[in-house]
């Protein structure tokens, strides 16, 4: 089904080109190139966005993550550089401080496109539209390298640490996965009276315990999937949207390989009573000083385009995503949403004690949570584990700032 889908789609794409191309000159922008930021942008990515952009009309300009890696990396050099007019992708937490301003040369132009009504509750109205849906994973080898046969069922995240079985762990703070990932380990223990970022300590013990008994791999393994496939680990993180191709390649990478994309083989999602913790990339148009009326109608097109059905649906079947986009969903999946994107989203559950979603108090304590990663030197990148902190007498006062405050 998905191979009909690719010639269909291929057709679609080929005929809606061509048409934008011939509404005239005005519909050629490709004379002003299109400064893009993204935190999405692996080597594969950007190359097939650079070379559907220019058949489209539009000439781009965006770094691969060789050149900027992570989200944190994306919106620093964004408002350092000044030279920006877009940015996509980043997740709630940062369009929530840019939208607010905590970055001081990072506006964003108000700007409304034709398919804001298709993207459900992902939007900023007039300011950011989603663009994919993203969640980390908890996956496990179901084989002699893993379980054995035996299921795993989980009540939180959080409980890998107790579970008897060897698991990967990040080994840096920073990047939007592993952000994501102690985000899915920290959900259990939300405090808002914590002075500890509101989280208790036992969700830092808790963390600090996935730390120091995990595999990390050092730099061999810049995201879990590698050592699960390889079978150094039977239990890692992953994040959903290069899941499927990873496995299609396993082979290419390990000699015992996870087996089955959709029908898992010698592989499965551990079972979290909490679900798991959702994000939704996003794109909006930067207000770049300088930059004409005309210049700006071509960055407002590329956003356009970029976010319509059809080249959501075809970004969908190049990098295994789920689009926010309603109408790109049903163009590609159909009634065939696969199962990794079906898991209940605790992004969205109210924080008892607050009136905010897990979601938005992870945004209000992000920066927090950063600095006691970094003053307690969690993410050490050897096998070797520093002296566990003296719980009971830390200074989270002190702890929460930043190490130059």
């Amino acid at each position: 089904m998905k191979k009909l889908f690719v010639l269909v789609l291929a057709l679609v794409l080929a005929c809606s080109m061509t048409a934008f191309a011939g509404e005239g000159a005005d519909a050629d922008y490709s004379g002003y190139t299109i400064r893009i930021y993204s935190n999405s942008n692996s080597t594969e990515r950007t190359t097939w966005l650079i070379n559907e952009a220019r058949d489209a009309g539009f000439t781009i300009s965006i770094d691969d993550n060789a050149v900027i890696s992570g989200d944190t990396a994306a919106v620093q050099a964004a408002n350092e550089n000044k030279d920006g007019d877009l940015i996509f992708g980043l997740n709630e937490t940062r369009w929530g401080q840019i939208i607010d301003g905590a970055y001081e040369n990072l506006k964003l132009v108000d700007w409304t496109p034709s398919w804001a009504d298709k993207v459900g509750s992902y939007k900023y109205d007039g300011k950011a539209y989603g663009i994919v849906i993203q969640n980390v994973l908890m996956l496990y080898r179901t084989d002699e390298l893993g379980t054995n046969g035996e299921e795993l069922h989980f009540e939180h995240w959080a409980d890998v640490v107790n579970s008897g079985y060897k698991w990967y762990r990040q080994n840096k703070v920073g990047g939007t996965t592993n952000a994501n990932i102690n985000s899915a380990i920290l959900y259990a223990f939300t405090d808002p009276e914590s002075p500890a970022g509101g989280i208790s300590l036992d969700g830092w013990k808790t963390l600090w315990k996935f730390c120091a008994e995990g595999v990390s791999g050092g730099d061999d393994y810049k995201y879990g999937f590698d050592p699960l496939n390889k079978g150094d680990v039977a239990i890692s993180e992953f994040y959903s949207s290069a899941l499927y191709g990873k496995i299609d390649a396993a082979a290419e990478g390990s000699d015992v390989p996870l087996v089955g994309t959709l029908e898992p083989e010698n592989w499965n999602l551990v079972d979290i009573a909490d679900g798991t913790y959702y994000i939704a990339e996003y794109i909006g148009i930067l207000d770049k000083e300088g930059r004409s009326e005309e210049e700006t109608e071509a960055v407002k097109a590329f956003c356009e385009w970029f976010g319509s059905a059809d080249l959501q649906a075809a970004w969908a079947e190049e990098f295994d995503t789920v689009p926010c986009n309603e109408d790109a969903v049903a163009l590609y999946y159909g009634d065939d949403i696969p199962p990794i994107y079906l898991l209940n989203n605790f992004a969205l559950n109210t924080v008892p004690g607050t009136d905010m979603t897990y979601a938005a108090y992870v945004g209000a304590h992000s920066a927090e949570w950063t600095n006691i990663l970094t003053n307690l030197g969690f993410f050490w990148t050897d096998a070797t584990a520093p002296a566990e902190p003296d719980w009971e007498s830390l200074d989270w006062a002190t702890l929460t700032q930043s190490a130059g405050e």
